[in-house]
């Protein structure tokens, strides 16, 4: 059913949330039989809990992923979710400064890749969402899934999902912790959890303030970010294979930006250095959800209820309020035993979703939607993975999508992995209704449709693995803008395909028992329809890193570095012609020392040499900045 009285869905805010969290922590502290999630058969480093309707072991995925651990960030002194997303494969990343950053997946646009967390859409219900200061103190893994999502997710992951998945209470009893750091800002971050018999909960938060630096790069007055987060999440066994929880998080930012100039002669004018400019946001969202598995664990299900609220206010002007809600409904079933263990699993997904905006007052949308999906184990070391989804849009056309994968293992530890599929992206509300500065919108529009094939193998080296994947992507009835007359502009599905292919590299390797190397690498082909090259999509992507690790287990230290290279970008001035952007090496060093049992110290340098890079045309990046601090864990 889809809720459209505004009165109705302001009911589920933050004082549900906080109601439910105390009643959590009740049922924690006062229970006598332990709680069980739906991943908790599974070491959480050899599942990917995003792949689909239910969580599947990484050795049985057929598509292509990568998943970065709290350990991962922490030895290599990421703070950042997009500082800790340059390096994997298939991704790009483009900021424009310090409160404006893009992520891409395989050459699709920033809106193709869906950004989740936990679970929960992180933009509210149209566009791109965008990572700004995004910190990653309290996170506990990033799994970036490449290819078409969108049986599992609907529009939006038609590139690829990104689900960042904060910490939550584990073990049993108290834990609690934190850390500070200073060097160019400053932070602070903490997070207090229980885990009693029957549930827990755990509290985390995060301050940051940076001092930024000048985007112009003219020297003059520095860019910064303040940001603070809050996350609060709980469950609660109420009866034998019944559990109820919630997750919650809302976060406030300020951040300083530039202007640009109406005519420029070259990238060093285009920027201009502005102390009054500024963005504003303030994000919300969370889930209430219950788990249920019938006592043989054939039959298992989830009923959730999402809700995500996104508030922007640029230069103090009105600001926009982006409002997204859904109720899904997932059911699984273990056809040859528990859906936990079992070898074959069949799901269905019921879903309906609403979403509206500010910015147009007079439009809501909805989308109801049904999705099915089959996975399969069998003993000649095969894995598959196969579903389609129907979306019911109100304002737009209808969509399907589907995708299928397969694994293989062979005698010698080798996996050949390969999928195909079909992702749908949505119309924007501007694209649709816009009637602002020479735009007017289209509401004939189309979703964008995107097709692709994946095909890799991954090798097993001694001590080590590399994984090579080729893919393609073709992109069609792509959105694009079309002037109407003198200053007068509007959208249409564009004819003809968007091509996007190359290939994806990676590797580890354990040099020593000590010594742990790892490796990166894209090339990418990403073209428009009429083969013009398309903007802020690098050729090439090459990261190389170690980490060395002292025999006592106490001390590492970490070396990153990146190379960037065929990146073009649309220059705002002369002949307004896309032209490539300098290559560029950054290089960053982590490191951290443990004292005792609980107390560790941690250092690091981002762009150690100082090396002048950027990701779109007159925007610098950020020179050389060093940080130490002090974090505690019981």
């Amino acid at each position: 059913m889809s809720l459209t009285n505004p009165t109705a869905r302001s009911a589920v805010s933050v004082t549900t949330f906080i109601t439910v969290s105390a009643i959590a922590l009740a049922a924690a502290t006062a229970a006598p039989v332990m709680a069980q999630d739906s991943t908790t058969d599974f070491a959480l480093e050899d599942i990917i809990v995003s792949a689909g309707l239910t969580p599947i072991a990484a050795a049985r995925y057929g598509r292509a992923a990568t998943v970065l651990t709290a350990q991962d960030i922490a030895d290599r002194g990421l703070t950042t979710v997009q500082d800790a997303l340059r390096a994997v494969p298939g991704v790009s990343v483009n900021a424009n400064g310090h409160s404006f950053t893009q992520v891409r997946i395989r050459g699709g646009e920033a809106n193709h890749t869906l950004i989740l967390i936990d679970g929960v859409r992180a933009a509210g219900g149209d566009a791109a969402y965008v990572l700004s200061g995004l910190e990653t103190a309290n996170i506990a893994r990033i799994e970036v899934l490449r290819g078409p999502q969108s049986v599992a997710y609907g529009s939006d992951a038609s590139a690829g999902v990104i689900n960042i998945i904060t910490r939550k209470s584990e073990g049993s009893g108290f834990s609690y912790g934190g850390k500070v750091e200073g060097g160019a800002g400053w932070s602070a971050s903490g997070y207090l959890a229980y885990r009693g018999a029957q549930g827990g909960v755990a509290l985390g938060f995060a301050r940051m303030q940076d001092r930024g630096w000048d985007y112009s790069g003219s020297g003059g007055e520095r860019d910064g970010i303040f940001r603070r987060t809050l996350t609060l999440s709980g469950d609660h066994a109420v009866a034998e294979g019944l559990t109820l929880g919630f997750t919650y998080r809302r976060s406030e930012e300020d951040g300083d930006t530039d202007a640009t100039a109406l005519v420029a002669t070259g990238p060093g004018d285009y920027v201009l250095d502005d102390p009054a400019a500024q963005t504003v946001r303030e994000e919300e969202g969370g889930q209430i959800y219950a788990d249920y598995t019938t006592p043989d664990g054939r039959l298992s299900a989830r009923l959730g209820l999402e809700r995500t609220r996104l508030t922007q206010e640029i230069n103090s002007g009105a600001p926009t309020d982006q409002d997204s809600r859904a109720t899904r409904l997932r059911l699984s079933y273990g056809l040859d035993g528990p859906v936990a263990t079992g070898a074959q699993v069949l799901s269905l997904l019921l879903e309906d979703e609403h979403d509206s905006s500010t910015a147009n007052p007079g439009y809501d949308r909805d989308t109801r939607s049904v999705a099915l999906e089959y996975r399969g184990t069998f003993d000649s070391g095969l894995d598959v993975q196969i579903g389609a989804r129907y979306d019911d849009n109100s304002v737009f056309g209808n969509a399907v999508t589907w995708n299928a994968a397969a694994a293989y293992t062979l005698d010698n530890g080798a996996r050949l992995h390969a999928s195909a599929g079909a992702g749908v992206v949505n119309p924007s509300y501007f694209e649709l209704f816009a009637n602002a500065w020479g735009y007017v919108g289209n509401p004939d529009l189309d979703p964008e449709r995107n097709r692709s094939v994946d095909l890799g193998v991954e090798l097993p080296l001694g001590r080590g693995v590399v994984d090579v994947t080729l893919f393609q992507e073709r992109l069609e009835d792509e959105i694009t803008a079309v002037a109407t007359g003198p200053g007068s502009y509007s959208y249409v599905n564009q004819s003809g395909t968007s091509l996007r292919r190359g290939v994806e590299v990676s590797g580890r390797y354990d040099a020593t028992d000590q010594l742990a190397l790892r490796l990166g690498y894209t090339l990418l082909d990403a073209t428009n329809p009429d083969g013009s090259v398309e903007i802020r999509r690098p050729r090439h992507q090459l990261s190389l890193g170690a980490t060395w690790t002292s025999a006592d287990g106490r001390t590492t230290l970490d070396a990153q570095a990146l190379h960037v290279a065929g990146n073009a970008d649309t220059q705002f001035w002369g002949s307004y012609a896309t032209k490539e952007l300098p290559s560029y090496w950054t290089v960053d060093l982590a490191g951290s020392r443990r004292i005792g049992d609980n107390l560790r110290l941690t250092a690091r340098v981002d762009n150690l040499f100082d090396a002048a890079h950027s990701d779109a045309w007159g925007y610098a990046g950020r020179g050389r900045t060093a940080y130490v601090g002090l974090g505690a864990d019981w």
